[in-house]
């Protein structure tokens, strides 16, 4: 019997619909004997030893390399839970015949909802008001408005279009940078595309929902910073590796931007003693703008559907991530 073992800590041991889907399928469930390996933080051995076990896995954040890959012959499939795969290292993949896939429609608007909380969280100074009032200092310090501000988008792919649409109904004016924009979209939302110097200069308020790759690793830095407007405000829910972590500290502390939402980290889980934590104007979340319970569960679903699909004989194409193994690729 094929053994699927499931990685992220928030399916562990948990009856759900997509572990009935795999039983039903004929699979067999695992799941790490570390219950924070998906974490990222286990050594290669450790990684080789605990996914030893599996003809698929359905993955979390550990990283699979080339070391790793040549010590795993039977893996067929890596049903990636979500959309990113920065941890893969997917030419290796790809060299070992084993197909990645992930989850393109089932947590783009759980991002986007949680994109737009952070926006509005460091606009009203949620961060600051909340201790206060718990402390009895009760402060009457004015927020920020949204409403006839400047929003500004970096990435307008299934999660840079659903906070276009959320964020829009505050009553901005949106702006993007996209190099292949869905004109439909962009006509119909009255997004104004500009270039990257443009958003960075006319954005009060600047929405990061990109994919990191060798051209936007970095892409924040303390030249992006001395571009943006003064006062403005960072929101970043997409990778920690966009935004260089010192220069966007300094920018804060310099007051030349205002604010800052974070769901993620150029280190992951980050050290408690990171100076964003420190900060009244900085707005942080552990890496989770995708996973609130909807988008948990139809990630699951759809990575199992993935990896039955492929069992099957079935090629789930617009949720492959290296088509190119299609043509000598077997169970």
């Amino acid at each position: 019997m094929p053994v699927v073992l499931i990685t992220p800590e928030v399916m562990l041991n948990k009856p759900a619909p997509y572990v009935d889907m795999l039983k039903g399928a004929g699979f067999s469930i695992a799941y790490p004997k570390n219950p924070t390996f998906t974490r990222g933080h286990c050594s290669v051995e450790e990684t080789i030893d605990e996914l030893s076990v599996c003809d698929a896995l359905i993955a979390g954040g550990e990283f699979i390399s080339k070391q790793v890959l040549q010590s795993l012959p039977k893996l067929r499939v890596i049903a990636r839970f979500g959309v990113g795969y920065d941890r893969i290292d997917v030419t290796a993949v790809t060299n070992h015949n084993v197909v990645l896939t992930i989850t393109p429609t089932a947590n783009h608007e759980a991002v986007a909802e949680h994109a737009l909380m952070l926006l509005l969280a460091a606009a009203k100074r949620l961060t600051f008001n909340d201790r206060s009032a718990r402390a009895g200092e009760w402060p009457m310090v004015p927020s920020y408005p949204v409403r006839g501000s400047t929003v500004g988008i970096l990435g307008l792919g299934r999660i840079g279009r659903s906070f276009a649409v959320r964020v829009r109904a505050l009553g901005v004016k949106l702006i993007a940078t996209e190099k292949y924009p869905d004109d439909a979209f962009v006509g119909e939302n009255e997004v104004q595309l500009v270039d990257f110097d443009t958003l960075l200069s006319r954005s009060d308020y600047l929405s990061i929902h990109c994919p990191i790759n060798d051209e936007t690793r970095g892409i924040f830095d303390k030249a992006a910073f001395t571009k943006m407007k003064r006062n403005s405000v960072l929101v970043n829910t997409a990778r920690g590796g966009l935004v260089v972590e010192t220069e966007l500290i300094a920018a804060l502390q310099s007051g030349h931007l205002r604010a800052a939402g974070l769901d993620c980290y150029e280190q992951e889980p980050p050290s408690s003693d990171n100076p964003l934590f420190k900060m009244d104007q900085v707005v942080c979340t552990p890496h989770s703008a995708g996973g609130d319970l909807k988008s948990q569960e139809d990630m699951g679903i759809e990575s199992a559907d993935c990896i039955i699909k492929l069992q099957a004989g079935q090629w789930p194409a617009v949720a492959v991530v290296n088509s190119e193994v299609q043509a000598e690729w077997i169970w």
